[in-house]
């Protein structure tokens, strides 16, 4: 989808160059505007990590759910859409004990300190970005500690057989999945992510 409106821009773009080379002063002018436009569109800087692999995009996900939840004030952690629903606490608590839980099945143990009903249990704002933090550089610090042959033994979780590689897919997919879920809390509850333009 990018690379069509790309495509499109670009398309334009040598469409008004053309027309430029033949027009009034005034639409010289105009014409030149949107030449501007266009090439600051093309220069564009995207987000740090995309497109980078797993390191690359394991760090952009970390830093947005980081900057999330420092971004939304302590009242806004008792939130929930509804009643039977995750609150904002305990959707950051779900990731942080998935990341250690989808972790230990490659190999690392569980933190002793990590308790069964953390998700409820754990529940101010400090506490929460703790345990983001700490889950979050445990899947870090993991991924670059594995060989790339290492990647693909075989591991056993719940019905089925799968392989670290996998492992580290499914932890980079529910950061993510769950980071959609956030935002949506966030702007429901009049917090914009600090990484939008508005």
């Amino acid at each position: 989808m990018l690379s069509s409106t790309i495509a499109a821009t670009y398309r334009e773009w040598v469409q008004v160059k053309e027309a430029c080379a033949v027009s009034t002063s005034s639409m010289k002018v105009l014409c030149i505007s949107f030449l501007l436009a266009a090439s600051t569109a093309f220069a564009q800087k995207y987000p740090e990590g995309i497109w980078q692999g797993y390191e690359g995009e394991w760090k952009h996900v970390s830093q947005q759910l980081i900057a999330l939840a420092e971004a939304t004030p302590a009242e806004k952690f008792a939130w929930r859409p509804a009643a039977g629903v995750r609150s904002t606490s305990e959707v950051y608590m779900h990731i942080a004990a998935a990341n250690f839980y989808l972790l230990s099945v490659t190999g690392p143990k569980m933190p002793a300190d990590l308790k069964e009903d953390a998700e409820k249990a754990i529940t101010s704002k400090a506490d929460v970005i703790s345990w983001l933090k700490r889950s979050l550089e445990a899947v870090r610090e993991a991924h670059l500690a594995e060989k790339p042959q290492d990647l693909q033994r075989k591991v056993h979780i719940a019905d089925r057989d799968a392989t670290v590689d996998g492992m580290y897919l499914r932890i980079l997919v529910h950061a993510n999945e769950h980071m959609g879920q956030l935002v949506a809390y966030a702007r429901m509850t009049g917090v914009a992510p600090p990484w939008a333009k508005n």
